[in-house]
Parts: C-alpha cells; sequence; structure tokens
C-alpha cells in the first residue's frame, strides 16, 4: 500500500533551525471504503419504515394505474351504458375530472372512494391500446380514510353513478342491501327497520323513500335468483313493481286454495321455477306470459278452474295496486278568473295533513293574471313583474316554519334519484303559494276544504260527515249535545230543552249553537235560540272583533269551511244542478 507524507502547519513563524513533522496518510482504494461504510457503526439503530404513511389531510397526488384499483364494493354491476361516450371525450381531451381517491389503513393500493370506477376501466382501456403516458400517470386528490369509511364510501358510489349514468333497478337494490349490512354493523349486529334504514340512507346524502326500500328488498328476494339477466340487462322498476304484486296475488289465491289439498310443491319452488323459463331480454319479457303460466301450474296442482282462478288472482292484484300505487302528484292549477272559481287538483291519498291545494280563488297574482300580449303596448307588465315577484317571496317566507338544511347537490341527487324511481318531488316553491296551512284533526280530518272525494260524493256520506264537524265545531263551545244527525236539510239539527236553558248559556255557546242553527235551514222551533241576534254575534265569531273571548279557534274555522263546502255539494246533489265533477263548484 503506497505512503504519502506531507507538513502539518502550525500557524507561527518557523524559527531558525526548525523543521516541519511529517505524517504518513494511507490512501484508501475504494474497496477499502465500501468495507468500511458497510462495518456496523454506520448501521441504523432505528426501525426501517417499509412505506410512507398516507396524508392526513386532502392532498394531490400523481399515481399510476398500477397502484390504483376499482372500488370493490361498487353497485354498478353491468357496463355503463355511457361508456363509449365518455371513453371517447377521455381519447379526445384528457381525464378532466380525475376521481378522488383513498386507501384503507394498511391497504397495499389505493381505491377510487366515490365514483370513478368507470373512468378507470376507461383509462386501463386507453393505456392498452395506446400505451400514452397520460393515460397511465393521472393526477388525483387523496382523501384520507374517513371514520365511517366503508359506508360513506359506498353511498358515496350510489350517488355519483345517479349523478353520471343511472343504475339498474337490480343495482340499485343491491347497492342498498349492502347498505344494510353495514348500518346493521355499525348497530351492534342489531336489524334495521326499512324506515330507518331510509332515514340513514338520507342523513348520508343518498335519499330513497320507504317504500322503495320495500319493493328493491323483494326482488332481491323473490327476483334475483329467478330472473337475473333480465334484471340485470334493465328490467324497470315498474315492471319489477307489478310481478311482485302479481307474485303476491297468486301466494294468496294459492295458501286460501291448498288447505283442501295436497300440492307436490310450494309455492315459492313453483314461483321460482315458472319465472326462470322467462330469463331472456328485457325487450321479450312479457308479464302476461308469466302470469298465464303461472295460473295454470297453479290450476293443474290446486285442481281449479281456470277462469275462477284468474279472476280471483286479477281482482286481488287491483286491491293491492290501489293500496300501494304511489299518490299522484297534484298538477298545476289552470290560471282562471275570480269570478269562476275552480278548485285545484284533487290531494295525493297519502300527502301529509297541512299541505293542502287552495281554491284558484286564493291563487296568487302571478297564477290568476293573464300575461300581456308581446306588442300589445301593455308595458307595465315589465314594472309589475319584480313587485310581484317580492310579494311571491315575502309570502313563500311566511310558509316556512324552519328553513331545510340541503345542499345543491343533494337536491340534484334528489331529483336524479327521483326521475329513476319515477317520482316527482314536491316543488315547495310552487305548491307553498298556492297551499291553505289545514292541520285539523277530528274523526274526518280536513286535507283539503275543497276538494270532495269520489267515495264522499253522494248525499247520505255526505250528511254524516257535515253532522260530524258541527258536532265537533259545538264540542268547542261545550254544547256538542245539543247537535243530532238528521236524515233530511244538511245532516244536523239543533236541539235544546227549554228557553231558560238557552238564555243560561255562556255568550260564546249560545253564539254558537245559533250559527249551527241557521246553516241547518231546519224550520226554527221554539228552542230560544234568537237567529236575529246572529248580527251581532257573527263578527266576534269569526274574527273577534271587540276582543277574542267569542272567536272561534282556527281549527273551528277551517271545519265551519269544510261544512259549507260539503252543504254546498250537498244541495247541488239533491236539486239536480250539480257538476259531474265532485271537485267543481256548479
Amino acid at each position: 500500500m503506497p505512503v504519502r507524507s506531507f507538513a502539518v502547519p502550525t500557524g507561527r513563524r518557523p524559527s531558525a533551525g526548525y523543521r516541519p513533522r511529517t505524517t504518513a496518510v494511507v490512501e484508501l482504494t475504494p474497496q477499502d471504503m465500501a468495507a468500511k461504510l458497510m462495518a456496523s457503526g454506520f448501521e441504523r439503530g432505528g426501525p426501517t419504515a417499509k412505506a410512507l404513511s398516507d396524508p392526513i389531510a386532502d392532498t394531490p397526488m400523481v399515481v399510476t394505474l398500477d397502484q390504483l384499483r376499482p372500488y370493490d364494493h361498487d353497485p354498478r354491476v353491468t357496463r355503463n351504458p355511457a361508456y363509449e361516450e365518455i371513453k371517447a371525450s377521455i381519447r379526445e381531451r384528457g381525464l378532466d375530472a380525475p376521481p378522488a381517491i383513498t386507501r384503507r389503513p394498511g391497504g397495499a393500493h389505493y381505491i377510487i372512494r366515490n365514483g370513478g370506477n368507470t373512468r378507470l376501466a376507461i383509462l386501463r382501456d386507453l393505456w392498452s391500446e395506446t400505451k400514452e403516458e397520460r393515460f397511465f400517470r393521472i393526477a388525483c386528490l387523496f382523501r384520507p380514510w374517513p371514520q365511517r369509511g366503508e359506508i360513506v364510501a359506498l353511498t358515496g358510489h350510489l350517488a355519483e353513478n345517479e349523478l353520471r349514468g343511472g343504475l339498474t333497478f337490480i343495482e340499485r337494490a343491491l347497492g342498498i342491501e349492502k347498505a344494510r349490512g353495514l348500518y346493521e354493523q355499525e348497530n351492534g349486529g342489531q336489524a334495521l327497520s326499512q324506515s330507518e334504514l331510509a332515514r340513514r340512507l338520507t342523513a348520508d346524502g343518498y335519499p330513497v323513500q320507504q317504500s322503495h326500500i320495500s319493493r328493491m328488498q323483494d326482488a332481491v328476494r323473490y327476483l334475483l335468483p329467478a330472473i337475473p339477466t333480465v334484471l340485470y340487462r334493465g328490467l324497470g322498476r315498474h315492471q319489477v313493481e307489478r310481478l311482485a304484486v302479481l307474485r303476491k296475488a297468486c301466494e294468496r289465491a294459492w295458501e286460501r286454495r291448498a288447505l283442501g289439498h295436497q300440492p307436490a310443491v310450494d309455492f315459492a319452488s313453483l314461483f321460482q321455477d315458472v319465472l326462470s323459463q322467462f330469463d331472456t331480454q328485457p325487450d321479450g319479457f312479457s308479464l302476461q306470459r308469466v302470469q298465464d303460466e303461472l295460473v295454470g301450474q297453479m290450476v293443474e296442482l290446486l285442481e281449479a278452474d281456470y277462469d275462477t282462478l284468474s279472476l280471483e288472482i286479477d281482482d286481488s292484484e287491483i286491491r293491492q295496486r290501489a293500496l300501494t300505487s304511489e299518490p299522484q302528484p297534484m298538477s298545476p292549477a289552470a290560471p282562471i278568473m275570480p269570478a269562476a272559481p275552480r278548485p285545484a287538483s284533487p290531494p295525493p291519498a297519502g300527502m301529509q295533513v297541512g299541505a293542502s291545494a287552495a281554491p284558484a280563488a286564493e291563487l296568487p297574482p302571478t297564477q290568476n293574471a293573464v300575461a300581456p300580449v308581446a306588442g300589445s303596448g301593455q308595458g307595465e307588465g315589465e314594472d309589475t313583474a319584480p313587485v310581484l315577484a317580492s310579494r311571491d317571496a315575502e309570502r313563500l317566507q311566511g310558509h316556512i316554519v324552519s328553513p331545510a338544511p340541503t345542499t345543491e347537490r343533494l337536491q340534484s341527487i334528489q331529483r336524479l334519484v327521483a326521475d329513476q324511481l319515477g317520482d316527482k318531488l314536491p316543488d315547495f316553491e310552487t305548491n307553498a303559494l298556492r297551499a291553505i296551512p289545514v292541520q285539523v284533526g277530528g274523526l274526518y280530518p280536513i286535507s283539503d276544504v275543497w276538494y270532495i272525494e269520489p267515495g264522499l260524493d253522494a248525499p247520505d256520506r255526505l250528511r254524516v260527515h257535515i253532522a260530524q264537524f258541527a258536532r265537533e265545531i259545538a264540542e268547542e263551545a261545550a254544547v256538542a249535545g245539543q247537535i243530532e244527525p238528521s236524515e233530511s236539510g244538511i245532516g244536523f239539527i239543533c236541539v235544546t230543552s227549554t228557553i231558560a236553558q238557552v238564555k243560561a248559556l255562556p255568550a260564546f255557546a249560545r253564539a254558537m249553537l245559533t250559527l249551527l242553527d241557521a246553516l241547518s235551514a231546519a224550520p226554527a222551533p221554539a228552542t230560544g235560540l234568537d237567529r236575529a241576534r246572529l248580527t251581532d254575534d257573527l263578527a266576534p265569531l269569526l274574527h273577534g272583533s271587540g276582543g277574542t273571548s267569542m272567536r272561534m279557534s282556527d281549527a273551528g274555522l277551517v271545519k265551519l269551511f269544510r261544512l259549507l263546502r260539503l252543504a254546498r255539494r250537498l244541495l247541488d246533489l239533491e236539486s239536480g244542478a250539480a257538476s259531474a265533477d265532485p271537485g267543481r263548484d256548479s
């Protein structure tokens, strides 16, 4: 090994006779240096990190297709119907909207966080076809795995799939069933009711009605095992509902008739066997053929008459559809003149009491006024429009008890889900402007003052309702015992025992009883009720002039309006001047 020597400076001026000291330095070869670096003194003392931890906040990052995996619980099972259009757009423009990504704790790969599996599949296709780097490395936003990660991811994918390409009915049903399992895990294994499941889904940003959850469960339980091809290829909600109704109607008929027989199979097996014969294409699926085959098999096993059994099933099916059908949305009232008032469209059967349609006479000016004809010179319409809009906004605020917390994104998801399920979301801003806030209890709760249901539109039924409303109004003044039903007149009469007893009544009770007696239109008996005095009592009774001690309550006033509406209809029916439409004044 070569040895070199050199002088070591001391920083002082050398004196006479000074001889510098020399130090020997060993020149190391590269192999020697590598051996020294690999010696034990250079080893790490702590543990070695195998991978960096994920960010704890939203962080942009670039990932490759090798690092990214699709979300494994994605509700979409079939190919997105817009796959080719999305692929063409990404090929031409690139990925305008990269999906958000996340990673489960301890996971080896990143996964799509909420919606984006289709885009990931397209990127893999394009990378395979073109080998272009822009399809292999993508800039994404990493979002940390949340505390309720699985349910947040699942509901996020459900919502995003609705926004970017509707799911089939069965995909939506399976996704909600998966969500039910996750919620029950959160709930300690306790089963959830359908209403509680609907509430939790709504709270997590995917609103679904409880009635739809019931149909989805039936589809997963009874239909999917028999016709998976038809369901996955897009059998619609209405056909699924009709098939579910048919199954229940046939099952009830089977249970009634099987009591006297010993069929070789049970109904569940029979239904599965028959339905599986029709697992072809949705376009070729015929509910009538399914029914014919099912009824035919039941006839043989139960030894029944085909026509009799078919009529029995049809009748049961009609009744069940009537019970489970969705209420029809209210149609906007047509602009009509106040001189000929007509009611708004009939309210839905399941509409919540407290939001009912008003007569057209009570519609806001924007709905009753006739718009100026273009070019007619009626330019004042432009000046009054902001004023009317301001009035509408003020009236709208008067109908809001407490604002509903919502976001534009949630509203968009609600609209898309409603469209897919065939629902119509209520338009509060439109309906509130022509609504009467009604919330009146009693034997016949009032949800609409004006509309008369077809089942009520008969003299005897009208009299029963009128008499009941009269009793409830009188009960407010503790004189309900003085109201008796009558099969003539408008349905009730007022009775008293003696004139002295009437004079002993409080002023409010006497005024209320006198009002009802006058409305009954019965001949004035010797009851001591002075109808002439009603002139002085009417204003205090109805709007409380001079004080509120004699004023009728709001609930009583609404019942009085309803009583008058029914009495008018009754008199029209008996005079022969009634319109064919019970919701229209003649």
